[in-house]
């Protein structure tokens, strides 16, 4: 079926290039949404739960869920910040093990991904999405 509707077609590509993401990932056991927290919190660790849901652009319950798996995969630990009412996280040293391991299979992922595209697609993809 095809679709003119902008989020229909997002939502469609965003499922393929994710599971491509995924299957890439599978070694090191972690999905590309994983990932992307780890490494988001490996650059500003230790961050608040509320900053990790800004720089992650999700909600708070959301973010709180995704930390929690995380840490029951024991790849971050939680601990509480001099505002005892925050929670702070931080990678743990298997996440920073599963890190070293994902990410050049992440590397990897994205060159196949550029080389699929060619440059001009490539750049033309980053241009419009960073339209939003």
């Amino acid at each position: 079926m095809s679709s003119s509707c902008y989020c229909t077609l997002l939502r469609m590509a965003t499922r393929k290039l994710a599971g491509t993401y995924d299957a890439a990932l599978a070694p090191a056991g972690i999905n590309v949404a994983q990932f992307s927290l780890l490494r988001t919190v490996q650059r500003r660790q230790p961050v608040s739960l509320t900053e990790l849901g800004r720089l992650a652009e999700l909600d708070r319950s959301t973010i709180g869920r995704n930390v929690r798996v995380l840490e029951k995969m024991d790849l971050v630990s939680l601990t509480r910040g001099k505002d005892q009412r925050e929670a702070m996280v931080a990678l743990s040293e298997t996440g920073r093990e599963t890190l070293d391991a994902a990410a050049p299979l992440w590397d990897a992922c994205q060159t196949a991904v550029a080389e699929r595209l060619g440059p001009q697609r490539s750049e033309a993809l980053r241009d419009l999405l960073s339209a939003f």
